[in-house]
């Protein structure tokens, strides 16, 4: 039975789940907490926010449970417009702030040059990110980070294909226009 479970749909585990199965909740979890983690993160740019966010959106498939009904809507998608919908409250909730008063992360990676390069590049991206509108830095995140397809994106978003492909060019052209002037000091050159 855990052979099949560990192959099965995400779908098909909740309706395992559903019928009572608590291994297929936990095979669940264990296989969506990643990806609903890092899509908070990105869109929050806070690892506690990011967690509070993950477990109650995975809170809600859980109650939720009893009433899916697989209608050609996926599990993930249904939970990153529950996750979506999440950040929006909490960034909704915050006090704005300036990105001058955003402190740097403290990197847990070894001192080589490489790595703090790389970290310093994912620190400007995501402060880059944070001054991008929301709509435009989810899209941009689902797609490019997340590597969802348009049609998917759209059905988060609650938009057609045509405005998530808008949304994405825009926030593409803020996202240069805010890294353009740190090619040099993120390791990029001048080209």
């Amino acid at each position: 039975m855990q052979s099949r479970m560990k192959n099965a749909s995400d779908e098909d585990l909740l309706g395992y789940f559903k019928n009572g199965d608590a291994e297929a909740s936990r095979i669940l979890t264990f296989r969506l907490t990643p990806k609903l983690y890092m899509l908070a993160y990105r869109i929050l740019g806070n690892s506690a926010e990011a967690e509070d966010v993950t477990q109650e959106a995975l809170m809600k498939l859980w109650i939720r449970a009893d009433t899916w009904e697989r209608k050609g809507a996926k599990v993930t998608t249904w939970l990153y417009v529950v996750v979506n919908n999440l950040c929006i409250d909490r960034l909704r909730k915050r006090p704005s702030i300036s990105i001058d008063d955003v402190s740097d992360p403290v990197s847990e990676s070894p001192n080589a040059e490489e790595i703090l390069q790389s970290k310093e590049r994912e620190r400007e991206l995501m402060l880059a990110l944070q001054s991008v509108p929301n709509r435009q830095r989810v899209a941009i995140i689902l797609r490019h980070i997340e590597g969802l397809p348009n049609p998917e994106i759209a059905s988060i978003l609650e938009t057609s294909t045509t405005a998530v492909e808008s949304l994405i060019a825009r926030g593409m052209r803020n996202l240069k226009v805010k890294l353009v002037g740190k090619k040099g000091e993120l390791g990029f050159g001048d080209a």
